[in-house]
């Protein structure tokens, strides 16, 4: 691919969608020689700023405080009352700018980044149409997200559902909200609107987070129960109804039929390209794509964060877009692009050390491989765990801590391929795996790595103590 050469183009660079996947390619390309625009049909800052990460995490960090403090003697005495509901909602609402993008436009424009209001198609090789204009482009970047997928049940269509926009924008608490999923977003809103007040009825066909440790899921349901929440694994939805008086019921599989006020339907997403386009210039709506994200069969198309589907999460969608963002300057501008394993242009971590964080009580934070599939990758791999309640730093944050830790090694080459970590206050521990896991420290190593006492990060301590003596 030639690009090198002086073009008529209207940009250098179009990028379809402005959440921070799209903000991270523009800025990461942008330049005094590169003209970038960058396209949005709704809000600039995307799903995560508006609707997802930012607003449910919000919405979860009181009840968490709370029940923190409940954990303590002497704060559990201090803390009286509900949560103020209200006020919630209100620094929910601060979280997210009530809603109005100002400042994130402010930002594109000060980034020297052009912004075009509307959707974006594609209508040929480097074309997009924006209603009534079609711009020209050297090349084209979407990162028009993920949306959720609704699953095929009797009266559910109709039934006006929430999804998790609706739960994470609501003005008002519901009494009571059947949550249909048992993955992140379902488990996360099943704490959050409990911690609220709500009557929740959360229905999984399997066990909650059933892709982490299986520890995980039992360990989230567990916790979920003494918070009230009536958790119902294996209760499949036949017909759901939205009755006259407002109400929603659900008919289960086994007969039982639950009601409530409101319903939230939880149960995955795909890649956001209907209406892309893509047909266009050959392509279908499962994009390929390499490691700098450009898509396979075009030589000026990148597809970036949820929309290729490598690893559909807000911090790994950046990364890709830091890496696409570089690798599209390069070409475009001639240079040499560092596409192999680990160089600047690639985005290798997608395949052996994806972090993730659910922000339940306990939280669950994990990176990389998991035992199941360690044992599908045919690796020669052993693992160790921990009962975290036994770390003294963890006693510390609460009495009778209730947590585990589990790490999966290749043992053929001595290095982390997977860390598991369920607990209060475990969100920030995944880091220091995901370094170990993308340096490839050996373990021998990792035993200088001195944890600072007294903290939860003592557990790493444990974990390799426990590796050496059933190595031994």
């Amino acid at each position: 691919m030639d690009t090198a050469a002086p073009t008529s183009t209207d940009y250098d660079l179009i990028v379809i969608g402005a959440g921070p996947v799209g903000e991270n390619v523009a800025d990461y390309a942008v330049g005094p020689n590169l003209r970038v625009a960058i396209i949005e049909a709704e809000l600039v800052g995307g799903e995560c700023s508006y609707w997802a990460c930012m607003p449910s995490k919000a919405l979860l960090r009181s009840g968490h405080a709370i029940r923190a403090a409940g954990r303590l003697p002497g704060a559990r005495e201090a803390v009286t009352g509900d949560l103020d509901a209200a006020a919630v909602l209100a620094r929910r609402d601060a979280f997210t700018s009530n809603w109005d993008d100002s400042g994130q436009v402010e930002w594109v424009a000060a980034d020297g980044i052009d912004l075009i209001r509307g959707f974006g198609e594609i209508v040929g090789d480097g074309r997009v149409r924006v209603g009534e204009r079609t711009l020209s482009a050297r090349a084209v970047a979407l990162a028009t997200g993920s949306v959720p997928t609704l699953p095929d049940i009797p009266g559910l269509a109709e039934a006006r559902a929430w999804g998790t926009r609706e739960a994470t924008s609501t003005e008002e608490v519901p009494q009571s909200l059947i949550i249909l999923g048992g993955g992140v977003a379902g488990t996360e809103m099943a704490f959050a609107f409990a911690a609220l007040g709500t009557s929740v009825t959360l229905l999984s066909r399997g066990a909650l987070l059933g892709r982490e440790e299986p520890f995980v899921g039992a360990m989230l349901a567990s916790a979920l129960a003494a918070e009230g929440v009536d958790v119902r694994i294996g209760d499949d939805p036949v017909r759901v109804d939205r009755g006259a008086d407002g109400n929603v019921s659900v008919e289960l599989a086994g007969g039982a039929t639950v009601r409530a006020a409101e319903l939230l339907v939880s149960t995955g997403r795909r890649p956001a390209t209907s209406g892309l386009g893509l047909e266009t210039v050959g392509l279908d709506d499962t994009l390929t794509v390499d490691d700098t994200m450009l898509v396979a069969g075009t030589d000026w198309l990148y597809a970036v964060g949820d929309v290729n589907g490598r690893a559909l999460l807000t911090h790994q969608g950046k990364y890709q877009a830091r890496a696409a963002g570089q690798a599209i300057a390069a070409r475009l501008a001639g240079g040499q692009v560092h596409d192999g394993a680990w160089e600047a242009h690639a985005a290798s971590a997608d395949h052996v050390a994806v972090p993730r964080v659910v922000f339940s009580d306990p939280e669950v934070a994990a990176v990389g491989l998991t035992e199941a599939q360690a044992r599908e990758a045919d690796l020669e791999f052993r693992t160790v765990e921990y009962d975290m309640g036994q770390v003294a730093g963890a006693k510390l944050h609460a009495d009778g801590y209730v947590g585990r830790a589990k790490l999966v090694i290749d043992h053929a080459r001595g290095v982390i391929v997977g860390a598991t970590f369920v607990g209060q206050d475990v969100a920030d521990l995944v880091h220091a795996a995901t370094i170990a896991i993308v340096g490839e420290v050996p373990m021998d190593r990792l035993w200088h790595a001195v944890p600072a006492y007294p903290t939860i990060s003592e557990v790493w301590l444990r974990l390799l103590e426990t590796y050496r003596s059933e190595a031994a």
